[in-house]
């Protein structure tokens, strides 16, 4: 039977519950035990697949294809456990199943109201598979005080007291701040956030209390005096270099011990954090550094390609190299000679996107990454625009375009050789869409089989020629196009198997040019970066040294 570790904020958002929930993750899985992850978001959408990316961050997709919040990218690179649907809920799912049943008939006539149908669907989602594991983390996002939070902590309050004494505790993630003109860091805001923890009936057991520096004795005791927890579970969360100290400095600070003893677990095992010094040593002591550029439509937010980010470090983690990204808006390359800015880049990404806006200006970064010999990656969209480039200026299609942007496009003569996909084989299944089908949910989605040429790059890179990786799109390149785009060089090197989806393209006579339909940077992780990226990273150390 697992422990629940609920994890709450307070005071401000964005001060890391989804990374300190990772790093407890890790370390509570260092000392040999079995974890799981949740995140239960307030928000009234059904899940983040619709939502903006510059308002909201990347959508991370699990591989049975959950479209989620991207703390689950947090949680999966942390622990290397792979997050299923069932490890991510929004209000909105639990409202909708709440009134599908009352269409149902399943409530039998009774009036539905928050508590108890909503706060018990709630438990009902955080219960599942708690035999499977030996600490279920679940993470409520928001903080605490939003109303839509509200019967999220209700249900958790609930479920605590349904559960036997010392199977479930609650973290508190604060904010100390440091107030310059005064000299004086405040727990005031820590002690109201506690205070309006507890009107609704939940009481922390240990607080993490973000700060620039360490809590002095004096703030340390009035935090435990005043929120009523033991002095060693007043938890310093410093800012750090990079994350992937976290696991390293939380264990300094005492969080694993912490939540350990809130559950009267004594002896606790020692915990083995040999995987999280080699990843802080190859961070840390990196014997060089490659300027990647990345070209994409959602540059303005960093959330919004989080685990490409977090993919690239973890290239540069093997390579034993510092990766310096350097962020351009594919619209400026519409209006600008990409030259003028790629110039002394050793290497390009372009990641994926939707719609039209921008696309030009990828079609150009690839088309010079192409003529200048420069390692190029191409992911989802990246990689159908990277085709295009192809079809135009080598194949002699020279008005290849995609139909997901027809309808914008006053170009008349396109020839899509990016088709919407209506039908694809899932396992044993068909799956099919319409093009007027509803956006959430549609798009073709989690992990999918593709077969590799042998002799080919991505081959090579993977050492073997099956693969398993995760989509999210609903448009991909016509397989009629193949021959012709062949005949002018371009090699299709991984296909769907059944021989119909273009998965992965490359330029076998470039030094590294690889388009991908899917996303492998979901499956990156810091103590095993994605073979992709390790190799990406390492051809741009080798153009490194030629400049």
């Amino acid at each position: 039977m697992a422990r629940f570790i609920f994890i709450t904020g307070g005071v401000v958002s964005s001060l890391g519950k989804g990374l300190a929930s990772a790093a407890l993750g890790a370390l509570l899985q260092a000392r040999g035990y079995t974890v799981r992850l949740r995140k239960l978001d307030p928000y009234l959408n059904v899940d983040p697949g619709t939502m903006s990316p510059v308002e909201h961050g990347e959508v991370f997709v699990t591989d049975d294809g959950a479209e989620t919040d991207l703390d689950l990218g947090h949680y999966e690179r942390f622990t290397g456990v792979a997050a299923r649907k069932t490890d991510s809920i929004s209000a909105g799912r639990i409202y909708s199943n709440v009134l599908e049943k009352e269409r149902r008939g399943d409530y039998l006539g009774k009036t539905i109201q928050v508590i108890p149908h909503v706060t018990d669907e709630i438990k009902n989602f955080i219960s599942i598979g708690e035999d499977e594991v030996d600490f279920m983390l679940c993470e409520i996002g928001g903080t605490v005080g939003d109303i839509e939070g509200l019967p999220f902590f209700e249900a958790i309050r609930q479920f605590s007291q349904d559960k036997a004494p010392d199977q479930c505790i609650f973290m508190h993630l604060t904010l100390l701040p440091f107030i310059t003109a005064s000299g004086e860091l405040k727990t005031k805001p820590t002690q109201h956030s506690v205070k309006e923890l507890r009107a609704i009936g939940i009481a922390p057991d240990v607080l993490l209390c973000r700060t620039a520096g360490s809590i002095p004795t004096k703030e340390r005791e009035k935090l435990a005096l005043f929120c009523n927890v033991r002095p060693n579970a007043v938890i310093a969360g410093l800012d750090l270099s990079t994350i992937y100290d976290a696991p390293l400095d939380y264990h300094r600070a005492g969080l694993d011990q912490a939540v350990l003893d809130a559950f009267r677990i004594s002896p606790a095992p020692r915990p083995n954090l040999k995987r999280w010094e080699d990843v802080s040593d190859r961070y840390h002591n990196a014997e060089g550094e490659i300027n990647v550029a990345i070209v994409g439509k959602y540059t303005q937010m960093e959330d919004s390609y989080k685990s490409i980010s977090e993919a690239l470090t973890h290239g540069g983690m093997a390579n034993r190299v510092h990766v310096n990204m350097n962020w351009f808006d594919s619209e400026l390359f519409e209006r600008k000679d990409p030259a003028e800015f790629l110039t002394g880049s050793h290497a390009i990404l372009v990641p994926g996107g939707f719609g039209e806006r921008g696309t030009e200006g990828k079609i150009k970064a690839a088309q010079f990454a192409r003529d200048r010999k420069i390692p190029y990656f191409g992911i989802c969209l990246g990689m159908q625009m990277a085709v295009i480039e192809a079809a135009r200026n080598t194949a002699g299609l020279q008005n290849a375009g995609s139909e997901e942007f027809e309808t914008t496009s006053t170009n008349d003569d396109i020839t899509p050789i990016v088709y919407h996909l209506k039908e694809w084989i899932h396992g044993n299944y068909k799956i099919e869409r319409d093009i007027d089908d509803d956006k959430g949910g549609t798009m073709r989605l989690g992990s999918y089989s593709a077969v590799l040429t042998e002799g080919s790059r991505v081959a090579d890179v993977y050492n073997r020629t099956r693969i398993d990786e995760r989509h999210r799109h609903r448009y991909e390149v016509d397989i009629n196009f193949k021959e012709q785009l062949e005949k002018a060089g371009l090699r299709f090197s991984g296909l769907s198997p059944d021989g119909k989806l273009p998965e992965i393209i490359e330029w076998p006579d470039h030094p590294w040019f690889i388009g991908v339909q899917f996303h492998p940077e979901l499956k990156s992780k810091p103590f095993d970066p994605h073979p992709l990226f390790a190799d990406f990273i390492k051809a741009a150390c080798n153009i490194s040294r030629l400049i």
